[in-house]
């Protein structure tokens, strides 16, 4: 069996560590874990967002730009569990912290931020977020709405997706109540005209 490699080998390069000690292991992605978050919160939601195809590029780039610093030399099976335990460990407790402190959690994620409200654009918000109103008018016509006009609010929220909630009633429906309106009135019309119509004499 040419090619396969005796078992002692496989074990002594997949499960020892290599050259790094299980104190580093945990510091290094500790240490990109805190610059991710940092780094995120200042960049802005718009990067979660992905307004467009730039900040695909900048997440899918940056997760392969940090995987260096996190596993260093080392590509053993141990070395990932510990690198992996310790991402899942520091992202539970830092929820968990935020999750009781409010305050620190708007610290953390910010707050949302009204693009639209009743109809009209806060281009300010906009432009802080470097948000276009053509991207945002994208957004909405995802969303199933074609005009700004018709957007009672549009929210950019802490996760980065942008909400939003369509004016009520909507043109469509102030329409389609105005036709209803006309043809009942021609329905009580042509009925007024039936019971006050005389019989005829030569009937």
């Amino acid at each position: 069996m040419n090619g396969i490699l005796p078992l002692h080998q496989i074990y002594d390069h997949t499960i020892p560590l290599h050259g790094l000690s299980v104190a580093e292991k945990i510091l290094r992605p500790l240490a990109v874990y805190v610059f991710l978050v940092v780094i995120l919160r200042l960049a802005g939601k718009r990067e979660l967002a992905q307004m467009n195809p730039l900040d695909l590029i900048v997440l899918l780039t940056l997760s392969n730009t940090v995987q260096n610093a996190i596993i260093g030399n080392d590509n053993s099976v141990t070395g990932g569990l510990i690198g992996a335990a310790t991402l899942l460990g520091i992202n539970f407790a830092l929820v968990s912290y935020l999750y009781r402190h409010p305050r620190a959690d708007r610290i953390v994620n910010g707050d949302p931020v009204r693009l639209i409200e009743s109809g009209k654009v806060k281009r300010h918000n906009l432009a802080r977020q470097l948000i276009t109103e053509a991207q945002l008018r994208a957004v909405c016509r995802r969303q199933g709405v074609r005009h700004f006009h018709d957007v009672q609010t549009a929210t950019l929220e802490t996760s980065g997706t942008i909400s939003i909630f369509q004016r009520h009633p909507t043109p469509e429906e102030v329409a389609f109540a105005r036709l209803e309106e006309r043809l009942d009135r021609i329905d009580a019309a042509l009925a007024a005209g039936r019971v006050t119509q005389p019989p005829n004499p030569g009937g």
